[in-house]
Order: structure tokens, then sequence, then C-alpha cells
């Protein structure tokens, strides 16, 4: 629980962390867009300045020099008339400070006129402003007061044009004062500052107010992502990965001296209500499982579902297994009171597995191993609480080693096929062959495949084993048949095999691989295989049949086949279980169901064979009966088909035709 705890912690810093991150993030920009927006104001201000300036020239180049000159050429001097004109008409300009200084200049740069009376030029005729005013142009611009002060004036040239005339006859050099311009721009600027730090301070405001939020619903997801990955969904308690979690906490706190138990609790007949009341009741019953152990244990211990009905305890802190038990005991009296799901009163019991830490392990592996071998002791026993005992420890089971030895034989190509004819009882000739599959084990020798099949078929390994049988069954076919024998090859498949969709489709793939033509092969389908999952087997068989391969009924009488399937289902040959036939010569009652079989099989349009023929008086009952074809040590025994075909010639025939009378002796007909 404290992981918990602590992996949420975590996320919440690293949430901070990224608001942080998106805070800053969205200032960068805010504060680049102030810049800008601030250069941009104070250019505008020094652009209406400068404005203001050419404005103010240009009035006193039109109103008062204009007027006052001739047409003459400024090179060659003002008249004395136009000297007086030119200072009466500006010294009120001058006087008042409007204007700072003003200076009449030749194109060549000669200073005809200056308010101060002075000639010497302050500005050279090559300077790129006076030449724009040469050529016409207007010259702004801001620069230091050439009277030496340390304040800066507008700075104007532009040509001066005498009413008189029209055309310009030389330079106005017109200095004004920028002190008064510069201060309402900067009283202009402060308004905008501060107007833009309110509007930009909103929308960081803005912006930061979205980032936490986002930030907020992204730790908030994350932590129930989080939560999610750690907990069960149905019943909120942590999953497997965090109980390994705990698990691995506490055998490191075991090293430095820490005793507890890890416990494994698994609920008893609970697929009966699921089966029974159906899967919601199930899910109503884990919940309240969930609640009862929550409820039952300490703060400090920790409960979780595995999956399905199995829980995982961790009690940290107990000495030794007695205590454990103990407390594991209150725990289950408790979690067996009476619950009624859907109107129906059940009654909770449950199995305890204890695996005591670092008594029983020092892994994880090793006290979930231990703890699941104590709880199915339970199981198998009549106590409800169990700790491990090295008697409990389970031996490695048989099955799987088969499984994975198998696998490895399929591998190395050690398993191998036998043949038993099928017999026409009609003429006695041997008309197709059943492959019957062994397993040349490297140390046990030949195995018969009731020694691994079932292992196979509980396990992926039957549709590999399947698919194997059908390629060398069909290559062996390719065989005899150039050898002049057309013989149909019998191979069994599984319910694993008719389940799979795909099946169809790989078998059809096998045929033409191996070039064999459909008719060649006979698929033999168990009722048990036929009803384990009815809908998918009878699709596949449906199919397979449509390609023309022909569909049996093998082991028919022992299993669940209802005689709708068998009436639906396009199928080719009914083959009678050996368990009928080995005593039909002596028991009336397998006589009367072997007859039954017959004529329920040919009403139906099947073929008959009988499995397990192993005396010539079955055989002729058998033939007398109306079977169709049999198989058995009677005709011949397994084999490979290389043998097979050695002694094929020499097969027992039927004895045909026979009497009633013949067989009065050793047989009892009904």
């Amino acid at each position: 629980m404290g992981s918990t705890a602590s992996t949420e912690q975590t996320a919440g810093n690293h949430g901070s962390r990224l608001f942080i991150v998106y805070a800053v993030a969205s200032l960068i920009p805010v504060l680049m867009l102030g810049l800008v927006l601030a250069g941009n104001e104070r250019k505008t201000g020094q652009d209406w300045g400068l404005t203001q300036g050419r404005e103010k020239a240009a009035v006193i180049e039109q109103t008062a020099l204009a007027p006052a000159l001739d047409s003459g050429d400024l090179s060659e001097g003002l008249t004395k008339a136009e000297l007086q004109g030119i200072s009466q008409a500006t010294d009120l300009a001058i006087f008042s400070g409007s204007v700072t200084r003003l200076r009449l200049r030749s194109f060549s740069g000669e200073v005809v006129f200056s308010d101060d009376g002075s000639r010497k030029e302050s500005l050279s005729i090559s300077d790129a402003a006076f030449q724009t005013a040469v050529n016409g142009g207007t010259s702004v611009q801001v620069v230091a007061d050439p009277s030496g002060t340390a304040r800066q004036v507008i700075r104007v040239l532009e040509p001066v044009t005498p009413n008189s005339s029209g055309q310009a006859t030389g330079v106005l050099e017109l200095y004004l004062p920028y002190a008064q311009i510069s201060a309402a721009i900067k009283a202009q600027l402060a308004r905008t500052y501060v107007r833009l730090g309110v509007g930009l301070g909103a929308l960081y405001a803005v912006l930061a107010l979205i980032s936490w939020s986002t930030t907020r619903r992204l730790r908030r997801h994350a932590a129930e992502r989080h939560h999610q990955a750690l907990h069960d969904s149905l019943t909120g308690l942590p999953n497997r990965e965090l109980f390994r979690c705990a698990a691995d906490a506490a055998v490191r706190r075991a090293e430095r001296g820490e005793t507890g138990a890890l416990v494994l609790v698994d609920l008893d007949h609970f697929k009966e209500v699921n089966d029974t009341l159906g899967h919601h009741a199930g899910d109503a019953l884990l919940q309240v499982v969930a609640q009862r152990l929550r409820a039952s244990l300490r703060t400090d211990d920790t409960v979780a579902r595995l999956g399905g009905d199995e829980f995982g305890i961790l009690l940290p802190g107990l000495a030794d297994a007695p205590q454990a038990v103990g407390l594991l005991n209150t725990i289950r009296a408790a979690l067996g009171e009476e619950i009624v799901v859907d109107g129906v009163t059940l009654n909770v019991e449950a199995s305890f597995g204890i695996a005591m830490y670092p008594a029983h392990g020092t892994s994880v592996e090793q006290l979930l191993q231990r703890a699941d071998s104590a709880m199915y002791e339970g199981k198998r026993g009549t106590e409800g609480v169990v700790v491990f005992t090295e008697s409990s420890a389970p031996t490695t089971s048989p099955g799987l080693l088969i499984q994975s030895e198998l696998r490895l034989a399929l591998e190395a190509d050690e398993l191998v096929l036998h043949y038993q004819p099928k017999v026409d009882l009609s003429s006695g000739l041997t008309f197709g062959v059943e492959a019957l599959v062994r397993w040349q084990h490297p140390s046990r020798g030949l195995l018969g495949p009731l020694e691994f099949v079932p292992a196979a078929e509980q396990s992926g390994l039957v549709e590999p084993l399947t698919e194997w049988v059908l390629r060398r069954a069909l290559a062996d076919q390719q065989h005899w048949n150039r050898r002049g024998v057309d013989w149909q090859v019998s191979v069994n498949v599984s319910a694993r095999n008719l389940s799979s969709g795909s099946f169809p489709r790989r078998v059809k793939a096998i045929l033409e691989a191996a070039g064999a033509r459909p008719e060649q092969l006979c698929l033999e389908v168990t009722e048990t295989a036929l009803s384990a999952n009815a809908d998918a087997a009878a699709a596949a068989i449906v199919e397979l049949s449509g390609m023309g391969i022909a569909i049996s009924i093998d082991d028919f009488g022992t299993g669940y086949t209802s005689l709708w399937q068998i009436r639906t289902l396009p199928v080719a040959e009914v083959k009678i279980d050996r368990a009928f036939v080995s005593d039909v010569t002596e028991s009336d009652h397998d006589r009367s169901i072997v007859q039954a079989i017959i004529g329920l099989s040919h009403g139906l349009g099947c073929t008959v064979t009988a499995e397990g023929v192993e005396s010539e008086a079955a055989a002729r009952w058998l033939r007398l009966t109306g079977c169709d074809s049999a198989q058995g040590f009677y005709f011949a025994r397994p084999r490979p088909w290389p043998e097979l075909l050695e002694h094929h010639a020499g097969l027992p025939p039927v004895p045909l035709p026979i009497e009633l009378s013949d067989l009065s002796e050793t047989v009892s007909l009904p």
C-alpha cells in the first residue's frame, strides 16, 4: 500500500515540474511579444516626432522664407531686402524658442544666412542628409545640438523654393527643440507600456491557468492510468504486479531480519457459482470477498486479487507460522459468513496456503510456488489453512514432462506412423488404412498413443502433432500409390483441431503440398471432439466435407453425439467402438447395440466399420448382420506401411458366404 502512495506522490511531483515547464515556456513568448510591441511603440513615437519636425520646417519654409526670397541662386548671396525680410519673419520663432537654429545654404554648402550671424559650416556638403536636400528631398533626424549642449534637437534639411520662381535655390538647415517632443513620446510610451503590461499580464495569467488546468488533468489522468495498471478493475484491490512489488519489498526487508508470511487464497466451488448463477453473480461474490478480506486485515497488511478467484495476502511482522495460522483462521471465519446473491444464500469457503519468509523462501517466485503448494494441499484435505511443508511440495508433473519431451520429439522427428488395414467384409479386401502415431522415445522405446496423445491434447501440441501425422500419412500414401495400391488413409483429429477456424484451410494446403486427392483422405472425429464445441466442429466438418474429404465418427456409442448431429452433418462413416465388438459373440446386449447402430447408420446413409475385431466368429457375425467393413488384430496388427504391403496379399479373407447354421455353434444370434 505504501508503494502506491509513493508512486502517486512521484506522479504529483512530476505534474508540478510539468506545470513549471509550461509556465516558463509560456512566459518566454509573452516577454518576446512585449519587447516587440514596446519596440514598435518606441519607433512609432520617434516617427511621430520626426513628422512634427518635418511639418514645422515646411511651415517655416513656405510662410517665412519662400515669400522673402527672390528667384536668384543663393550661391550669389542674399540682398539686403531678402536678409531683412528673413530676419523679420524668423525672429519671433527663434525668440520664442520654437526654433533653435536656422540657416540658409547654397547648393555648394556656403552659409548665406544664419540666425546668430555665424557663417561656420557645421555640416559637410558630402553628408548624405545634405545631398538628400540638394536632390530635392527632405532629411529629418534627431541629432546632438551643434551648439555643444548635451540636449538633442531635430535637424531638418530641405530645399528652399522662392514663391516667385517655384524652383529650389538652396537648402534650409533647421534645428528644432526635441525636449518637449521627447517628453510627449515618453509619456505616450509609458501609457503604452502600462497597457501592454496589463494586457500581456492578463494573457500570461490565462496561459498559466490553461497550463495549470492541463497539467492537473494530465496528473489526474496519469494517476488514474497508473492506478488502473496496478489495481483490479472489479474489486479495486491491488493486482498481481503491485502484489509482486510489495512481496519484493518484503523479501528485501527479510534480509534485514524482518519475518512474515505470503499467503495465497483460492475460493472453493467458485466455478459452480459462475455456471449456476452466471458471471454477474460470480463478480458480485468476488467484490464481497475483496471487501471482507480488506476489512479483516491489519493496517500494514496487503491483499491483492491475482486473477480469477485467487487472492494474495502479505502479512509482515509475523514471528512464526502458528501466529499466521491464527490470524488467517480469524479471516477465514469472517470470510465464511453467509452472503445472498440473486436470492441464493451462499457460504463463502476458501483455501489458504502459507509460506513464511525467509524460512520457506528467499525469493518471491519461491514463496509463491510454496504458498501455492500449501493451498492445494488444503484443497485436497480437510484443513482450510495450511502451512507449507516439504511433504506438500509438488513433484514434477508427468504430463508437463511428456509435453516438454514431445515438443522436442516433433522437432527431432522421433515420431513414426503405423497403419492398420480397414477390410471390406463383403470381399475380404483391404480398401483403406488408419494411421496410428507412435513415438520412438530415445530412452523408453516405442510408445503407444495413449502414453502421449492425452498430454498433447491438454496443450497446444495437438495441433502441430495432427499436422505432422497428416503430412507423413499423405507422403506415405504417395509411396504405396506408386506401387499400384490405392488405399484411402484415415487420420484422427481432435476437438482442438476442429475448434480452430483455420484447420480446414491447413488441411487443404497439406493435401495440395502432398499432391493427394481429397477423396483419398478420411478424417476420423471422436464423439467427444464433436460435442466439445458443437458449432465450431460442425462448421469445420461441413467445410472439410465440401472439399471432398470423407468424415468418420470414431468410437461411436461411447460419447455424447446426438442423433440430430449425425443427421445434419455430412458424415460418411460410423465406426462402432471396440467395447461393443469385443464380446459380440457372447453378449446379447452388445449384439443388440451393434445391430441398432448398423441399422441406424445405414438409414442415415453412412457406411459402418467395426473396430477391434479379433476373431473369425466376430467377423462372420458382423458380415451377416450387415456391417460394411472392419479392422482389428484378426486382420492385421498396426505396422509400418512397407511391412503391411508385404503381408497385404496374405491377409486372411473373410469366409464368404456363410450360413446361419455355421455360426450356431460359436455365435448366439438374437
